[in-house]
C-alpha cells in the first residue's frame, strides 16, 4: 500500500512542477512551440481548461493556473491523509 501511495504522491508532485514550468513558459516568446512546450501543452491543458472556464481572468492576469495548482496540492494532502487512515 505504501508503494502505491508513494507513486501517486510523486506523480502529483511531478505534475504540479510540470504545470509551473508550463505557466512560466508563457513568459518567453515561442517557448510553447518547442517540443517540450508541445509536450507540456498536451499534458497540462486538459487539466487547466476546466479552471479557465470557471475562473475569468482579472485584467491581463489569469489566476486559474494558481487555483489549479492549489487543487492539485490539496489532492496530494488528501491522498496522504487517506493513507494515514488506512495504515
Amino acid at each position: 500500500m505504501g508503494f502505491v501511495f508513494s507513486i501517486l504522491f510523486n506523480l502529483i508532485y511531478i505534475y504540479s512542477w510540470a504545470l509551473i514550468i508550463y505557466i512560466l513558459m508563457s513568459w518567453f516568446p515561442n517557448a510553447r512551440e518547442t517540443s517540450i512546450g508541445q509536450f507540456l501543452t498536451r499534458i497540462c491543458e486538459p487539466y487547466l481548461e476546466p479552471f479557465r472556464r470557471i475562473i475569468p481572468p482579472i485584467g491581463m492576469i489569469d489566476i486559474s493556473p494558481i487555483v489549479a495548482i492549489l487543487v492539485l496540492r490539496f489532492a496530494g494532502y488528501g491522498l496522504e491523509q487517506v493513507f494515514r487512515w488506512v495504515i
